[in-house]
C-alpha cells in the first residue's frame, strides 16, 4: 500500500472513508479482496507470498491498513512479513492501542512500516520508524511511504482532492474517488522527496497512480462506512499488460 487517504468524521453522512492505492511489483502474487476462509469475518486482499494483507475490514468494524516506509539503506533481508500485522489485528479482539503498543515491543524486527488500526469511530497510527502510537484526529489525512500527513506531493494532492470531493458532493460517488486514485500527474523534480532510491525511481513513484514495466499500482480500494454502520467496499484491480481492470463490490452492515 503506497497511498492511503482517510476521511474520519469529515462528512455528515459517513463516519469513515478510505481511498487507497496498493503499489507493488507485478510479479508478487496476490488475491483480490475476499472474505477469508480461515477468518470468515475478514474482508481483504491477500499477499500470496507472505500470507498477510495491506488493507482490510471485518464485519465487526475493525479496520487496518499498512504502508511501507521507504528507506533502502535500512532494509533487512529475512525480516518478518509486514502484511501479517494487518491480518493479525483484524483476526483479534485486542483494542487498537493495546495491539499497536504490543507491536512496538518488537517493531524494529520489521522493515519500515506504517500501520493504521482502529474501528469505524476511532483510528490510531503507529510507525516502527517513529516508535509511538498516535490517535488519528477527525479530518482528512494522507499516508504514503513516510509518516502520517508528511507533505509529499501525492499526499498533498490526494488530501486536497479528497477534501474537495467531500465539500462538493452531498453523497460522493465512489467513481469520483477512483478518479482521484487514478491521477498520473508527475510533480516537478524539485518537489520530490529524497528517499534513497535515486531520481529516476523517485519520478516513477511520485504520482498517485504508478505505472512502470515492473512495478505499479496493483489495485485501488474505496471503503465507505455511513453513520448507520453500512459498509461499501469496492476494489479495482489492474494488470501490467493494460488488460481491462476488474471491479468487485461488497456491502454489509457492521455487527453489534
Amino acid at each position: 500500500m503506497c497511498l492511503l487517504l482517510i476521511a474520519l468524521h469529515a462528512h455528515p453522512e459517513y463516519r469513515l472513508i478510505i481511498a487507497a492505492n496498493r503499489d507493488e511489483f507485478y510479479d508478487r502474487p496476490a488475491a483480490p479482496a475476499h472474505f477469508w476462509k480461515e477468518a470468515p469475518s475478514l474482508l481483504a486482499g491477500k499477499d500470496l507470498r507472505g500470507g498477510g494483507a495491506w488493507l482490510g475490514i471485518t464485519k465487526k468494524g475493525r479496520v487496518a491498513a499498512l504502508t511501507n516506509v521507504r528507506n533502502p539503506s535500512l532494509f533487512k533481508d529475512g525480516a518478518p512479513t509486514r502484511g501479517k500485522l494487518v491480518s493479525s489485528f483484524l483476526k483479534e479482539d485486542e483494542s487498537p492501542p493495546d495491539y499497536l503498543n504490543k507491536i512496538d515491543r518488537n517493531g524494529r524486527d520489521f522493515n519500515g512500516f506504517n500501520l493504521i488500526a482502529g474501528d469505524v469511530a476511532h483510528l490510531w497510527w503507529y510507525s516502527n520508524r517513529s516508535d509511538k502510537v498516535v490517535a488519528v484526529p477527525s479530518g482528512v489525512h494522507g499516508l504514503s511511504n513516510h509518516f502520517l500527513d508528511t507533505p509529499w506531493p501525492k499526499v498533498t494532492f490526494g488530501k486536497r482532492g479528497l477534501s474537495k470531493l467531500l465539500s462538493n458532493e452531498e453523497d460522493p460517488s465512489p467513481l469520483l474517488f477512483f478518479d482521484l486514485l487514478s491521477d498520473r500527474t508527475c510533480p516537478f523534480d524539485g518537489d520530490l522527496p529524497d528517499t534513497g532510491v535515486g531520481l529516476e525511481w523517485e519520478r516513477i513513484l511520485s504520482p498517485v497512480f504508478i505505472k512502470s514495466p515492473t512495478y505499479g499500482t496493483r489495485c485501488s480500494t474505496v471503503i465507505t462506512i455511513d453513520n448507520r454502520g453500512g459498509v461499501t467496499f469496492l476494489e479495482k484491480t489492474f494488470y501490467p499488460k493494460n488488460e481491462v481492470p476488474t471491479l468487485i463490490r461488497y456491502e454489509f452492515e457492521i455487527e453489534g
